[in-house]
This record gives C-alpha cells, sequence and structure tokens, in this order.
C-alpha cells in the first residue's frame, strides 16, 4: 500500500493573547508613525511603488475594517479558514487591485498628521468593539467569510509583515510584539504544511513552530535526515516573497540539510 499522508493538525490560537497581539503590534506602528516628516512619508516602499504614506493608510484600513465588518450582517456560512487564507489573498488578483486602488483613494495628498490620525483612530475603534465580539461571529470578508477570531489572527499577519515592510522603508527597527510575530509564523508554517503535505522535511521557526512537509520518507525516531531552520522573520520574509531561498541560505540565515530541504519550489506562499 502507498504510504499515507499525513493531514496537518488544526491549531488553535489562544483568543486573549490574539486580540492583545492586534492592538499591541498597531500600537507599535503608531509610535514609529508619530512625527513622521513629509520627506519620510514620501519614501518608497517595497511595495511597487506604495509610498511610506501609502503603507501606513493601508495599515490603518486593515485593522479598522474588523470594525466595519462587525457592523455588516453576519453571512450564512464559513468560507475561508486560517490555512486557506493565504493562498486566496495570493491567487486573488482582483483582490489585490482593489486594496490597491482602495488604498490610494483613501490616502491623504498632504498633511504628516493624517496617517498618524487614522491608525490612531483604528486603535480606539478596535479596543472598543473587541470586548463584545465573539470569536465565533462570520464576518463577511472580501476574500470569503471568516471566523472573527480567525480573521484576527490575519490582522497579526498583516501588521507583522506591513510593520516589516515600514521598518525597511524607514531604515529604522520598528519593535514587533512577540504574540503577533508568534501568529504570524505558525500560519505560514501551517500554510506550507498544507501545500507540500508530507512528513519527508522538518521545518523549524524556532521558538514558535515546527512543521513537517514534502512528500517522501517520513521519519520516525532520532534526528530527521531532512531539516530547514530559520528564525521567524525570516521565515516570514521567506514565506511572502520579501526574501529569497538562495539568499537566506547563502547568507545563513537559513540552515537547510538533506537532499529533499530545499523549498524553494513552494515559497513564497502569499505577497
Amino acid at each position: 500500500m502507498p504510504p499515507r499522508t499525513r493531514r496537518p493538525r488544526t491549531r488553535t490560537y489562544d483568543s486573549a493573547k490574539v486580540r492583545a497581539a492586534v492592538t499591541a503590534q498597531l500600537r507599535q506602528v503608531l509610535d514609529a508613525a508619530a512625527g513622521l516628516s513629509d520627506d519620510q512619508l514620501a519614501r518608497p516602499t517595497r511595495l511597487g511603488d506604495w509610498t511610506v504614506r501609502h503603507l501606513l493608510v493601508h495599515l490603518a484600513r486593515a485593522v479598522d475594517g474588523v470594525g466595519t465588518l462587525l457592523d455588516l450582517p453576519a453571512p450564512p456560512d464559513r468560507e475561508v479558514t486560517l490555512t486557506d487564507w493565504p493562498f486566496v489573498i495570493a491567487g486573488s488578483a482582483g483582490s489585490a487591485g482593489h486594496v490597491d486602488r482602495s488604498t490610494r483613494a483613501a490616502t491623504p495628498a498632504d498633511g504628516p498628521e493624517e496617517p498618524e490620525e487614522l491608525l490612531t483612530a483604528a486603535v480606539d475603534r478596535l479596543e472598543r468593539l473587541l470586548p463584545g465580539a465573539p470569536d465565533d461571529r462570520l464576518l463577511a470578508v472580501p476574500s470569503g467569510a471568516m471566523l472573527l477570531g480567525d480573521y484576527l489572527v490575519t490582522r497579526c499577519v498583516e501588521l507583522v509583515v506591513h510593520g516589516d515592510d515600514l521598518a525597511d522603508a524607514l531604515g529604522t527597527e520598528i519593535p514587533t510584539d512577540r504574540q503577533a510575530l508568534a501568529a504570524a509564523t505558525r500560519l505560514f508554517a501551517d500554510a506550507l504544511a498544507a501545500r507540500a503535505p508530507g512528513g519527508a522535511v522538518e521545518v523549524r521557526i524556532p521558538p514558535f513552530a515546527v512543521v513537517q512537509c514534502v512528500e517522501g520518507p517520513r521519519h520516525t525516531r532520532g534526528t530527521p535526515p531532512n531539516v530547514v531552520e530559520t528564525d521567524p522573520l525570516t521565515w516570514i520574509r521567506l514565506a511572502t516573497g520579501r526574501t529569497g531561498w538562495d539568499a537566506a541560505v547563502e547568507a545563513g540565515a537559513v540552515t537547510a540539510s538533506g537532499e529533499r530541504a530545499d523549498l524553494s519550489d513552494h515559497l513564497p506562499l502569499m505577497r
């Protein structure tokens, strides 16, 4: 009989930690945006022709949208799970175009205080609305109906990924909330296991995640023959195409041992 492919387990997230992480990481972005000059807001980012101003407006809208969705009627059925989400986003060119157009339309042409005000309003609205909203409340997310608890994990991902984009554009360090970083790391690790199911390669992203993936012989004890290890931020950059596999391996940010340990065919998971 052919070997049975093991289905990745469904991971659960601590609701209180995720909710606190969204707010905490948004506050880190808000702190970074405070007092930016017009020249700083006009700096280019690694997101096409978006400036820092566009990026900050997008982040404010990405979180403030939770409140907008809570104001809408709940859809009848769940359509997108957490593991589905990266692939739904990656496969939706229309969604990416909508995000770009709506961000540009909402971005003020001038006034360095505007992005900061939008971020402040997003924090206030989130803190006001979340305490009364249960995790199993369905939201009519454009990419497909999701549970609020799942959608908040994706907001951690947005804030961590784009917080790193912001730090790159400003040439500074922006602290990353530990729980937000953990959520983003685990979501992308589980997405890899779903994209490349199997047990031939063990991917380690200490201290947050270990998953097995890629078809082939499974190890049952001892050190696995194919191991990939990296740090959380490098993993997130790999998963989102900010860093290429070969460059990360050459720089020593990724260690990969074993003939099946090249994950370049499976990355990035989304952009």
